[in-house]
């Protein structure tokens, strides 16, 4: 991979004085027009305080003081082809000039090759799409589908998850997100997934574990009834909650019970779909083929906002003579499709996803666990790709977190200060909990990489401080 960053230099975080002034009364416009009418997503208004960003390109975004930061986040896990593919924008532009927008009723080219290009890359038979405008549209009516499908009303879906802010989609959550919107009437019911490094089964082993959480999930099922189960949706890969990568044979015996019972296997891929773990998507390092396959954020690096359901093929038949009833204004948008459409074929030409792959096993893999043998704040290294997670710990042998589960601010103080020493050194960190993730777009070099864990490791000493 050829870096294209031309963000300004330094690149430590450091303010650049010979910036204009100009650029500074820019940045506190934004930045005051932001105060004073953006409503932020899950935040307290008054608490927060936003970096005014003047652009980004590659593996790094700046602000206007002239401070460049690499960005460990990939927005929200989702530029994976970085930030300003220039094919990408010239696509989206191309498309602007061509035809802007469309009805979804109609046929139209981006639209119609985005889902041929993302259906050739579906596991199975996951070969028809319905376009969302991004991850929590598509986890809600793979959910409907499921439900209409099957005739039944429960959903089975575990803690440490995520899905969405949208009703069913943060009731299918399994995280504290959920508890401001949960009544309780939504008709879903949590379950323990395999975590053997926090196991909630007592096991000892991988194998252990994989038998006791299928062994759980086989009594919730009978406990809760089979026929009244619509649907099980699980995250291939947990994200946000911690990127507890599955053991063997888990997912299979999901598959399996599912099958047995005639529940809908949904996979919920919008974080790890489109070359995040080295694969185009997660549930090719298991073998699984889910019947719903949700999908956003990589399928156009978050250029326009776009998502969707690949469905199979017994589920799109019950659809045939039957309307589905959901639609959006915007599904399938073009300026979307085109810009999926150009990087599903980027990442064909650049060989991201195998890039991807590498990069994690030969650079992060190996340099994040380096990191944890030399600061007693890492508790645990696990990912795949570039998906990564460090469990960060007071304490290595009880393996206390570092902070408690969903901190107030008094209590986040070691987090904070690690976040902290993260941005003094140039690199933008994604902190959830007692966790920091390393989920850096799948174009990063070796070089960038490397920049990134030099930053970690120094941040990591605060975190050490709080460890025993």
């Amino acid at each position: 991979m050829t870096p294209r960053t031309t963000a300004p230099s330094p690149a430590d975080g450091t303010q650049d004085d010979a910036l204009p002034a100009v650029s500074r009364a820019a940045g506190a416009a934004v930045k005051a027009a932001d105060r004073a009418h953006v409503f932020h997503s899950w935040s307290a208004q008054g608490l927060i305080d936003p970096l005014a960003v003047a652009g980004a390109e590659g593996s790094y975004f700046w602000d206007y003081d002239g401070r460049r930061y690499l960005d460990f986040t990939s927005g929200l896990v989702y530029t994976n082809i970085g930030y300003q593919h220039p094919k990408v924008v010239a696509a989206i532009q191309e498309q602007a000039a061509k035809l802007v927008t469309f009805a979804p009723a109609f046929a139209v080219e981006p639209r119609s090759e985005a889902a041929r290009l993302i259906a050739e890359r579906t596991p199975g038979d996951l070969d028809k799409i319905f376009f969302t405008n991004g991850g929590a549209e598509a986890v809600e009516n793979a959910v409907r589908m499921a439900r209409l499908h099957t005739g039944r009303p429960k959903i089975l879906a575990a803690y440490r998850s995520y899905h969405g802010g949208t009703h069913t989609a943060v009731n299918v959550t399994g995280d504290p997100r959920r508890w401001a919107s949960d009544t309780g009437t939504a008709g879903v019911v949590h379950f323990w997934t395999p975590f053997l490094y926090r196991s909630p089964f007592h096991a000892v082993t991988e194998a252990e574990e994989c038998a006791r959480a299928l062994k759980h999930l086989e009594d919730t099922i009978a406990f809760e009834g089979p026929g009244t189960i619509a649907a099980i949706v699980l995250e291939t890969i947990p994200g946000t909650a911690g990127i507890m990568v599955p053991p063997p044979g888990y997912l299979a015996g999901v598959r399996e019970l599912c099958d047995r019972h005639g529940i809908v296997f949904v996979l919920d891929e919008v974080m790890t779909g489109f070359g995040r773990t080295g694969k185009w998507f997660a549930a090719e390092h298991f073998g699984v083929v889910p019947d719903l396959l949700t999908f956003a954020k990589g399928v156009n690096s978050g250029y326009v906002p776009l998502g969707g359901v690949a469905i199979s093929a017994e589920i799109a038949a019950t659809f045939d003579k039957r309307p589905y009833p959901g639609g959006l204004t915007y599904s399938g948008h073009p300026l979307a499709c085109a810009a999926a459409v150009a990087t599903i074929r980027v990442m064909e030409e650049e060989g991201v996803v195998e890039h991807a792959a590498t990069i994690g096993e030969t650079v992060l893999g190996p340099g994040l666990r380096e990191l944890a043998e030399r600061h007693p704040s890492v508790g645990e290294v696990r990912g795949t790709g570039v998906f990564w997670a460090l469990d960060l710990v007071r304490n290595r042998e009880t393996r206390e977190p570092l902070v408690p589960y969903n901190p107030g601010p008094a209590d986040n103080v070691a987090m904070a200060g690690f976040a902290a020493g993260c941005k003094a050194n140039g690199l933008w960190p994604f902190v959830n909990m007692n966790r920091t993730h390393v989920v850096p777009p799948c174009t990063i070099t070796r070089a960038e990489a490397e920049e990134g864990l030099e930053a970690l490791d120094a941040a990591l000493s605060a975190a050490d401080a709080y460890a025993d």
